[in-house]
């Protein structure tokens, strides 16, 4: 189906094969499946005049269809609500995106460190998270295997990078989740720490607003950070935590 533009003949929208989702039929087993009630995604031609000519010529872009694809599926990690938080009744809990991005943060202002490509570290803040706006937010409580919930989210990424339309920027997508999945670089270490540093931070912030106890948290991080910059940040996380349990209890 198409929508006319009235500068031309030529189709502005089209609709394209919509996005496919994950049913989940068991713990161990994922099913793709395609959804045909109705289409999800809409790829836009652009219009673009030229000065002298008889009119503008619109012209087909691909490309753009393909980003606002991709950035339409991704809206779903700005609505996914973190479950961890959810399992423990925070209302207003933070999404999956609020998340990365204060790590993302983390990167920026950690400052310059021997042998880290801070820039890198940005990025695969940025993505680490990305599949989850196929798969949901899997939680330990959720039981699944973390081989199982690995298998899963390459699964979704490969996806996620199909409707980006492949090429250079979906290969570095794929390499930048692939680095931080492995921990196989010293960015990739770093951004990990962040992933437990931010969480043991949002933890005092919901502690602090809602008047809850949220000690599985902290106790989950402790003595698993890999770097001195990850350390040093838990640890003031924990000594503003314990301060303030300490006047709680005088």
């Amino acid at each position: 189906m198409a929508v006319k533009s009235s500068l031309s003949s030529a189709p502005l929208f089209r609709f394209r094969r919509p996005v496919s989702y994950f049913s989940l039929f068991s713990r161990n087993s994922l099913k793709l499946s395609w959804k045909r009630s109705s289409p999800s995604y809409v790829g836009v031609r652009a219009a673009v005049g030229i000065p002298g000519s008889d009119g503008p010529v619109l012209k087909a872009s691909t490309d753009a269809a393909s980003a606002i694809d991709f950035l339409t599926l991704c809206h779903r990690l700005k609505t996914t609500k973190r479950k961890g938080w959810v399992n423990h009744g925070i209302k207003g809990a933070e999404s999956i995106a609020d998340h990365m991005y204060r790590m993302a943060l983390m990167a920026l202002i950690s400052g310059d460190l021997p042998g880290v490509n801070r820039e890198r570290c940005i990025k695969i803040a940025i993505v680490h998270d990305i599949a989850e706006a196929i798969v949901g937010d899997i939680t330990p409580s959720d039981g699944v295997p973390k081989s199982e919930k690995s298998r899963r989210e390459q699964i979704a990424l490969s996806e996620m990078c199909e409707i980006l339309g492949g090429g250079m920027r979906a290969d570095e997508i794929k390499e930048l989740w692939t680095e931080y999945e492995n921990n196989s670089s010293i960015e990739a270490k770093l951004v990990k720490d962040f992933d437990k540093v931010e969480m043991i931070l949002q933890a005092l912030e919901y502690e602090m607003a809602h008047g809850k106890i949220l000690d599985e948290f902290f106790i989950s991080t402790a003595g698993k950070f890999q770097t001195d910059i990850g350390r040093r940040w838990a640890a003031e996380v924990t000594s503003r935590r314990n301060r303030r349990l300490r006047e709680l209890d005088s």
